[in-house]
């Protein structure tokens, strides 16, 4: 067993119902935890709305072509259009880190590339993994972001 963690995002819609049901989607059945929900300013320089954005930590025997397939069917049933590089999303849904493994599948590179840039990846998963997030780490890292609260509370 290892604990796995996604990051999933929604500015397009009803963010609260589109990261619950990716949640739902992704971990199914899994044992799981999640941060709290954060809005966050969109990076990229596309003009859109804020994010909120959480982490998701799954405990699981799933291989990584099966994670593969657990987040690209969470987006697809979100209706994820891929039209404009870092624009607006349904639901985006990454495999930020997998704990004690890496892949360089170009499908699916874990770590993800580019999470110790992004503060909205960064504070959520410091929430459910202290040990791998400095104060120096949230400091170097782009983007604003703000609490929201849990999933539950959110609407």
């Amino acid at each position: 067993m290892r604990r796995v963690y996604f990051s999933l995002g929604s500015n397009v819609g009803d963010r609260a119902i589109l990261l619950r049901h990716g949640v739902v989607d992704v971990a199914r059945g899994d044992a799981h935890r999640l941060s709290r929900v954060y809005e966050t300013e969109p990076l990229g320089g596309v003009i859109q709305d804020d994010f909120w954005n959480l982490i998701l930590e799954i405990t699981t025997e799933a291989s990584t072509t099966e994670l593969l397939e657990r987040l690209r069917g969470a987006e697809a049933n979100a209706a994820r259009r891929r039209e404009i590089r870092w624009g607006p999303r349904t639901l985006d849904v990454d495999l930020v880190v997998w704990e004690g493994a890496d892949s360089l599948d170009p499908d699916l590179l874990v770590p993800h590339p580019r999470y110790r840039e992004r503060r909205f990846v960064l504070e959520p998963l410091r929430e459910l993994r202290p040990d791998w997030v400095s104060e120096a780490d949230l400091a170097r890292a782009a983007g604003h972001v703000r609490v929201l609260g849990t999933l539950d509370a959110v609407t």
